[in-house]
């Protein structure tokens, strides 16, 4: 019973080290970032159609060394559009979504990843490279503004 009570311990703080919160409204995210005084990541993706985003989320965004980062530098941003009717968003996700491409994503592109500073000012942006997460926080850190 103890051997179990402490694997369970270990797996929980396993998960509070190794994972992400993910904003899905942009004035939440602005909030954030301005308390805590970091940069936005805002990535638009098609979670259930977009092989490029699939890779995106699962090389580099559920890699260690991008969560261990992003703590200190970054609050997360979301803008999923999936397509299929069982991962069909909610109406006001929807419109917040879609705000927020008329804003950062005009061209519809996906994935594309934004860097934008406290304010919600685009510094940069990105799409999906097959690069080492470590490559990948390089690539995005040339955006990054204090």
């Amino acid at each position: 019973m103890k051997r179990i009570l402490a694997l369970s311990i270990l797996m929980v703080l396993a998960t509070t080290l190794f994972s992400q919160t993910w904003e899905s409204n942009i004035e939440i995210a602005k909030a954030r970032a301005e308390k805590e005084g970091k940069n936005i990541i805002l990535t638009f993706s098609g979670s259930d159609w977009c092989i490029p985003c699939m890779k995106l989320e699962k090389n580099i965004w559920e890699s260690q060394e991008f969560i261990k980062y992003s703590k200190d530098h970054f609050v997360l941003l979301r803008a999923d559009f999936p397509k299929k009717k069982a991962n069909a968003l909610s109406k006001e996700q929807q419109e917040r979504n879609d705000k927020l491409a008329e804003i950062y994503n005009p061209q519809g592109l996906f994935p594309l990843v934004v860097i934008l500073d406290k304010k919600g000012k685009m510094r940069g942006s990105t799409g999906y490279k097959n690069l080492s997460p470590l490559a990948y926080i390089d690539l995005i850190h040339t955006f990054e503004i204090n």
